[in-house]
């Protein structure tokens, strides 16, 4: 009794302290978290007041998968963009983080790079002439790395049609008479770039790595470094320090990517525990978002827009609490600030900008100058606890914005990110791929091995335990059942899942850990994920319905007779289960084929080959000679009528 009354509090112990870690980590504990220390001396000054100077805006546009077969509204919206939207809100950048390109076949199964659509992405920036009306940066993202063998291959589009046509990462400086703002951009493309699906996640090497931080060195003389990219920090595989100690100095890092997973997620936003936020934007493709972001005397803002909504607005003073950076922001200009700033632009003039705090109405703020609108406060009013700050924006055509945020003037007070989209963002997803996928596997390979060792004794009644039990026993002991499973097992994690043209004209191999071509190693990480599926979804069902079909044949059936049980419908439940696994093993063959083509599909052992030895293995089970089943049928029949 003492024995488990102190397991329970050991466990009890480790469940808390595990729970705070996470919190911890997720930065979701309360406000007794210690928030990073700032970087530099307060600066009170200069403080948003009046002034006109002391602030410039930019935009950031995100995976606009221009398609030759679909959408066509995607590149004509994006010259609309390009044209219509720079023009009113004249950004003094553009930051376009990646998937420039669908680079998908017709079926949308397989990937090519189509030179038609880089023609066309170039096209609009050439006719709109965007490139002379602000600084357009452009960097590649996955589906612009699809199928190409090495970066100097014609087929390295992004050379010739982009703004920027150099690859690898860049360190750009925008220039004003207040400061200088540095933009480094992560290209974490793989090289080579395999077909789809296996390059979702970006690499960086030893060497990519270094200068990366040579860039960020260049930057720290600058006010403010944003960093942006196409991969979220948790798609990038990078050695240690990692990808997001390298760009800790940075105030925010700007991507794109996940296409806020299919719309669950609205806001994928979070905060590096070294400070630096990350802001995931929503995609062009299909919900055609863009994002507006500021430096206002220093303090960073920004607001997720939806192309074609007028008017949009931001608000630059108070800034939002929830994206505040003590680290890296003047935040004490907040309170030392005389005015409130609005960033306001519309098809139409704007007739009103309406200012309320805490639902109680402050005033009309007035034009200053282009979209800059102004309206004097004091806020020592609003010195204590957070507050909530909405703007009202009209034009002269009717339409409407309002905006809201909540805004502190207490540097200790903190609002704390969605826990999902921390957890999503935060979370080394590749490595809980990698560890699940070992543990499941040792898992199979360890009930195998000790069933196999183990002296088959039957105890209690004939429940789903003990029937569970014989029928691993059963499967264990028989030699064709055992080897092969333990060897299919063995040889999802070690051995080849296939050869093929991993990039145009380039053969290689694919494993569990890691796709080599072309004299390069690609470090496994999509391939884990596979890897979970094809034990979860197969390997694993298959050898459960071996194990359930040896127990048929231990009870007397055999595959006619079975079927005539009166659990007619839970045994055809049984076989129609394994025969839907056993089609999405076979579209598994095909989409190997149509992705990686014909030499990968033939040589194939964990999908062709499997997909042919399946069958042959249930044909063994039911038409086993009754003989080698004789003991463990005595055995079965001794315990039910026990």
């Amino acid at each position: 009794m003492a024995a488990v009354l102190a397991f329970r509090v050991v466990a009890g112990l480790a469940a808390a302290a595990f729970a705070a870690v996470l919190l911890e980590h997720y930065g979701l504990a309360g406000q007794t978290s210690p928030l990073p220390q700032p970087r530099v001396p307060r600066r009170p000054h200069p403080a948003p007041g009046p002034g006109a100077s002391n602030i410039f805006w930019g935009l950031q546009i995100s995976d606009l998968h221009l398609s030759r077969f679909h959408d066509p509204g995607r590149a004509t919206d994006l010259e609309k963009f390009c044209s219509e939207t720079i023009d009113i809100i004249q950004p003094a950048l553009v930051l376009a983080t990646g998937d420039l390109t669908d680079a998908k076949t017709k079926d949308m199964l397989g990937s090519r790079q189509q030179e038609v659509e880089w023609q066309t992405y170039h096209g609009i920036l050439k006719k709109t002439r965007v490139m002379e009306k602000t600084k357009w940066l452009d960097i590649k993202g996955n589906h612009d790395a699809f199928n190409i063998p090495s970066l100097e291959s014609v087929e390295n589009y992004y050379r010739k049609y982009s703004a920027v046509r150099r690859d690898g990462s860049f360190h750009y400086v925008h220039s004003t008479p207040f400061g200088n703002y540095s933009f480094i951009s992560l290209d974490a493309t793989p090289n080579p770039g395999p077909k789809r699906p296996y390059n979702f996640f970006g690499i960086l090497d030893k060497k990519q790595m270094e200068e990366l931080l040579l860039l960020s060195k260049e930057s720290s003389r600058s006010n403010h470094s944003i960093w942006f990219g196409h991969y979220t920090t948790f798609t990038v595989l990078s050695p240690s320090p990692g990808v997001r100690s390298i760009m800790s100095s940075a105030t925010a890092y700007l991507c794109g990517h996940l296409h806020t997973l299919g719309g669950l997620m609205p806001v994928l936003h979070t905060r590096h525990f070294q400070g630096t936020l990350e802001l995931e934007l929503g995609d062009w493709k299909n919900d055609r978002r863009y994002r507006i972001f500021a430096f206002d005397h220093d303090l960073f803002s920004f607001a997720d827009l939806i192309f074609g909504q007028w008017p949009v607005v931001l608000i630059t003073n108070p800034k939002s609490l929830l994206y505040s950076c003590p680290k890296h922001e003047p935040l004490e200009r907040l309170l030392h600030s005389t005015h409130i700033r609005v960033l306001a632009f519309s098809l139409s003039s704007i007739t009103s900008v309406t200012v309320k705090i805490d639902g109680v109405h402050l005033g009309q703020a007035i034009h200053l100058s282009g979209p800059i609108f102004i309206l004097k406060w004091n806020p020592r009013n609003y010195s204590n606890r957070t507050h909530n700050i909405e703007v009202i924006v009209q034009d002269s055509a009717g339409r409407s914005k309002s905006v809201h945020h909540i805004f502190s003037l207490q540097e200790d007070n903190q609002l704390r990110f969605d826990p999902l989209a921390s957890y999503i963002l935060l979370t080394d997803h590749c490595m809980v791929a990698r560890i699940l996928f070992v543990m499941i596997v040792l898992i199979q390979l360890f009930i195998l091995i000790i069933f196999r060792h183990q002296r088959l004794e039957l105890k209690g009644p004939p429940g789903f335990v003990n029937l569970t039990t014989f029928s691993l026993h059963v499967l264990s002991k028989i030699n064709t059942f055992y080897y092969s499973l333990l060897l299919l097992t063995l040889y999802t994690v070690l051995g080849p899942w296939f050869i093929g043209e991993i990039t145009e004209g380039k053969m290689g191999c694919c494993f569990s850990f890691g796709i080599f071509v072309d004299g390069h190693f690609l470090q496994g990480s999509v391939t884990f994920i596979v890897g979970i599926l094809q034990l979860a979804f197969f390997n694993i069902p298959l050898m459960a319905y071996l194990c359930w079909s040896l127990l048929q044949r231990c009870f007397g059936h055999n595959f006619r007779s079975h079927l005539r049980q009166r659990k007619y419908l839970k045994i055809t439940a049984v076989h129609l289960l394994m025969l839907l696994l056993y089609i999405w093993q076979i579209y598994s063959c095909y989409f190997l084929h149509m992705t990686y083509g014909t030499l990968a599909f033939f040589f194939s052992p964990l999908r062709s080959w499997l997909t042919l030895l399946t069958p042959v293995l249930i044909y063994c089970v039911w038409t086993l000679n009754s003989k080698e089943l004789g003991t463990f049928t005595v055995q079965l029949k001794n315990h039910l009528n026990s």
